[in-house]
């Protein structure tokens, strides 16, 4: 008989574990990033037919979106446009075979997530400030 079952780990330890792998953050926050696209692109898609649609429209767009909070809802629908677009420009390279040892892997997670966290802070920087 087998001793090495397998064992089921309490949520705790499984996200402990993902922490501290940086592709692993990587691909956790490329799918997030994909969810929250799914959800805000239509609502974008449609306040950019509203804005399209006459002067008076366009006017009420800019009054709407001179609020904080969506200002802070916009900034959230750049910041994952712009993490996940860069984690699969990251997918892309690798599918060159870029980067495809463990340490290569680890490193090109870790510079895709600190380029993306200037991005994001620059996007936060023209968004909210």
């Amino acid at each position: 008989m087998k001793t090495n079952r397998p064992v089921n780990l309490s949520l705790a330890t499984v996200i402990e574990v993902n922490l501290k792998s940086p592709v692993a953050v990587a691909s956790i926050l490329h799918r997030l990033s994909g969810i929250l696209l799914f959800f805000v692109v239509p609502g974008l898609l449609a306040l950019l037919n509203c804005s399209l649609a006459s002067p008076e429209s366009f006017a009420e767009v800019q009054t709407l979106l001179s609020g904080t909070v969506a200002k802070l809802v916009l900034f959230v629908a750049l910041a994952g446009l712009a993490y996940h677009f860069l984690a699969g420009i990251k997918h892309l390279v690798m599918d060159w075979g870029v980067g495809e040892t463990l340490e290569g892997g680890r490193a090109f997670a870790k510079a895709m997530l600190v380029t993306a966290a200037f991005a994001i802070a620059a996007i936060f920087v023209w968004v909210v400030l």
